[in-house]
């Protein structure tokens, strides 16, 4: 299982990013994606949409099943990734390339209480 030392993770298997300009980009992890297969849609929240931290704001389906994606933090999102929606195989090939959506934070959101890589790879193994 590939996980990026420098992201931080839910347990709901996403993964999360601060970038430079303070936006947060998010995606799913590669487990997420060896799990569900074979990735064939893609339903990513609105740019301008206002989000609470643990809300279902986007929705990654295979040939075997769907999985809700969950914001991590409160905030607004202000740009997703829509070359998804032509080629949601793209998170097959490489989930961390292919974010999903960037939020701005709220006042206050800390991306510290996420696992690093090694605590998120911890829960697997005890599984």
């Amino acid at each position: 299982m590939n996980t990026p030392e420098s992201l931080r993770y839910t347990a709901t298997h996403e993964w999360l990013r601060r970038d430079a300009d303070g936006t947060v980009a998010i995606g799913i992890t590669d487990h997420a994606q060896e799990a569900l297969g074979e990735l064939v849609f893609v339903e990513m929240p609105e740019v301008g949409r206002r989000l609470a931290a643990g809300e279902s704001c986007a929705v990654v389906e295979s040939v075997k099943a769907a999985s809700d994606v969950y914001a991590p933090v409160d905030g607004e999102v202000v740009a997703r990734n829509d070359a998804l929606a032509d080629a949601p195989s793209e998170l097959n090939k490489d989930p961390y390339a292919a974010w999903l959506f960037r939020l701005k934070p709220a006042p206050g959101a800390d991306l510290a209480g996420f696992m690093d890589a090694a605590a998120y790879r911890k829960q697997f193994s005890e599984a």
